[in-house]
């Protein structure tokens, strides 16, 4: 997970409105606006957008998911007109914050689902307050928020989202709540135990602060091991001596194969970051950095264990990109969790744009991509499928093959991550259907049909230039249809992996 620095510094001086826009090649946010004219805002999801019914509270068992939160995007970073906000003109602009990412192709490829200015002075929180409530309203329990700076540190990427998401919370929903991350690779790298602990003494003030039902206040710093056992053991010292707080202590591994057995002794659970792919993803695996092989050494040391979801990882500024062959990749991540008992999700992430990995609703996914990810996450939370009853089907694909040529000269290829499969170009449509039926993906012209089961069952169409449809249909009659909100191109202005998405009910 690159934090990427630099970049949040400049995300920070865009944040305090330095006065001058660079005037920018806008083709990539006029493309990025346009897809999200489609995409209706309302975050309340209920018997029509689902293709179940949402279970009811009390069949939820004590399993918990949460959303890794990037401060450095929230829904709005302005409060302009998003054809001419800062994601617009900067950081979806190939010319954009004076031309830094011009060399490949404009900094981001895709934003939060874009909105209207709001008259309320207080935006940056009600922003928030909506951000907890399109997650709450899709079953997440929580976000665990990436901190990466000192409480004093008055940039938004520093500490101004992560505070004021922990007061939003408050307003927002009350049982939704607040998963500390201290990130080991920003500021906090060269912080004492003491000066870390008091960091997140200021958190722990806060009622949306994550706790266990004993009380214990649950902290899952990104990166753990970069600072030793005996370091985060005083840590853990301090918090309870000074601030009279029991820590669950849940470190996040990157590597966590070469890690586990070091930490067990202070730690109430553990994580990994993972990987983005469905090789690295595989449930055969049997190496030591199998996730199936890290989640039962941590249950074997009597720890819980944290699994990654992921849907996808494409990084224009770093130059690379992990094939997830639309879906699969997600759908063998919730199966590496049910499979290994996990007690904890974290689905990665709900909004690092720069990295490609976002859940949240965006121009490129709108809702579409939460609305799927529900299926599976209420199957976590209750133990067992929901029932299907309304015909529903999810489209995935790409704007672009990846064998497509740029108009743009500067948006340099990206190149495949190691272990990663071969680049896929496909087009695929997910069902869930009351009973058998038939799906027709029609790309540029080129038919495919499917007879698929009444169940999440994938139909693969090639990806070709032009726009794609979907009916599907029962005896003749169509049940449910979606478009692609964007047309298919061979000759794309920009290099853009990453995948869109589209549902028939939204």
């Amino acid at each position: 997970m690159a934090r990427l620095v630099a970049s949040a510094i400049r995300t920070s001086l865009a944040l305090g409105f330095v006065g001058v826009l660079v005037t920018a090649s806008v083709s990539g946010s006029t493309a990025a606006m346009a897809q999200a004219d489609r995409f209706e805002t309302t975050s309340e999801v209920g018997n029509t957008v689902l293709p179940f019914d949402v279970p009811a509270p009390s069949t939820l068992n004590s399993k918990r998911v949460f959303a890794h939160y990037f401060p450095p995007y929230p829904i709005s970073l302005d409060n302009q007109d998003p054809a001419t906000d800062t994601y617009s003109q900067h950081y979806l602009a190939v010319n954009g914050e004076g031309g830094v990412h011009a060399s490949y192709g404009g900094f981001l490829r895709d934003r939060p689902l874009p909105q209207a200015p709001i008259s309320d002075p207080d935006w940056k929180l009600r922003n928030l307050e909506t951000e907890v409530r399109q997650a709450a309203s899709e079953g997440i329990d929580g976000f665990s928020v990436d901190i990466m700076a000192r409480s004093n540190n008055t940039s938004w990427w520093g500490s101004s989202v992560p505070l004021a998401l922990m007061q939003a919370t408050v307003n927002a929903d009350s049982d939704f709540k607040i998963m500390l991350m201290p990130d080991m690779m920003a500021e906090f790298q060269t912080m004492t135990p003491v000066e870390a602990a008091a960091e997140m003494a200021v958190y722990a003030d806060y009622s949306s602060a994550y706790r266990l039902a004993d009380g214990r206040l649950v902290i899952s710093p990104f990166a753990a091991e970069q600072k030793t056992p005996s370091w985060w053991s005083q840590f853990l010292s301090v918090m309870q001596s000074t601030y009279g707080e029991t820590v669950a202590f849940v470190p996040l591994f990157v590597d966590a194969a070469s890690n586990i057995d070091a930490f067990a002794s202070i730690s109430y659970g553990m994580s990994s970051w993972g990987e983005r792919n469905p090789n690295a993803n595989s449930l055969s695996r049997t190496d030591a950095n199998a996730p199936l092989v890290l989640a039962d050494r941590a249950h074997d040391l009597g720890k819980i264990w944290m699994q990654p979801v992921s849907f996808q990882d494409a990084r224009p500024q770093q130059g690379i990109f992990d094939e997830t062959i639309n879906t699969l990749n997600l759908r063998n991540t919730w199966e590496i969790a049910l499979q290994s008992q996990s007690e904890w999700v974290q689905l990665v992430t709900w909004n690092d744009y720069s990295e490609g990995t976002s859940f949240q609703p965006s121009a490129g996914h709108g809702f579409a991509l939460l609305d799927l990810n529900s299926y599976w996450l209420y199957r976590f939370r209750t133990g067992a499928y929901p029932t299907v009853v309304r015909d529903t089907v999810y489209l995935s694909y790409r704007n672009q093959p990846t064998w497509a040529t740029p108009v743009n000269p500067s948006s340099a290829p990206m190149a495949l991550r190691p272990y990663s499969p071969a680049a896929d170009n496909t087009v695929e449509v997910l069902s869930f259907l009351t009973a058998p039926a038939d799906v027709t993906i029609t790309v540029g012209g080129q038919v495919t049909t499917c007879h698929v089961p009444a169940e999440a069952f994938p139909c693969v169409a090639g990806l070709g230039a032009g726009d794609i449809s979907v009916v599907t249909s029962r005896a003749g009659v169509a049940v449910a249809s979606v478009n692609s909100h964007v047309t298919v191109s061979q000759a794309p202005y920009n290099q853009n992996y990453d995948y869109l998405m589209d549902s028939s009910r939204r």
